[in-house]
């Protein structure tokens, strides 16, 4: 028979259900983050927290509650772009049959995404080696590399750059001003980019100086 030290214990042992956050809750973090990603986009990334919070429509104590300070913030906003930069890769590859078409497509949406914006972030005080992060951007970087290697492979791609021309190329013309609107990135940033686009495709018309880039080149700290 069952005593009631019995199932005392087995209500200790069995393990406790961590509640799922509200949907209401999870709702107000998304608004945060993307509030956050625009306003460094605008204004750079040390944009006060309150102007954040104003315009993701939620008050300070929620969004403190979220993210305790700005390195937590920062953090989430480089995880969210960087992760939907990676999925604008997979949407180009799934859209277009010419691997060239495919990485053409993916450089447009990455611009969409601010991705530049990034390289300021990146910058401020925040562990930029955190594990989550670190996955992200190795996602990232394998797939825009299978993009890269299957446009050469299709002879649609000089043979002369790597992937790290691509990213750097695409941080440099899709890096904000801080201080400047440029929720209209398009007007300007899109036809660069088709320059740059027009410049990467085979048949070479010029001989690039130095060497191909790549992702070692980029990941040097000194």
């Amino acid at each position: 028979m069952e005593t009631v030290a019995d199932t005392t214990t087995a209500q200790a042992a069995a393990p406790r259900r961590t509640p799922r956050p509200r949907a209401d809750a999870l709702r107000n973090r998304e608004r945060i983050i993307a509030a956050a990603r625009e306003l460094f986009v605008e204004s750079g990334p040390d944009v006060p927290l309150d102007d954040v919070a104003r315009r993701a429509g939620v008050g300070n104590a929620t969004l403190y509650r979220n993210f305790p300070d700005r390195a937590a913030l920062t953090h989430e906003v480089v995880l969210a772009v960087t992760s939907r930069t990676t999925r604008r890769v997979e949407e180009a590859v799934a859209a277009e049959t010419d691997p060239f078409a495919a990485l053409s497509r993916f450089v447009h949406a990455a611009a969409d995404e601010r991705i530049g914006a990034l390289c300021p972030m990146l910058s401020g005080v925040f562990d930029r080696d955190h594990p989550d992060l670190l996955a992200e951007r190795d996602r990232l970087e394998e797939a825009v590399e299978g993009l890269v290697a299957r446009a050469q492979s299709a002879g649609r791609l000089r043979t002369d750059i790597a992937v790290g021309d691509v990213l750097v190329a695409l941080s440099q013309l899709t890096r904000p001003l801080p201080g400047i609107a440029c929720l209209d990135i398009d007007r300007f940033t899109h036809r660069h980019l088709q320059l740059f686009l027009d410049g990467l495709e085979a048949p070479a018309r010029s001989e690039l100086p130095g060497s191909a880039a790549t992702l070692e080149n980029l990941r040097r700290r000194d």
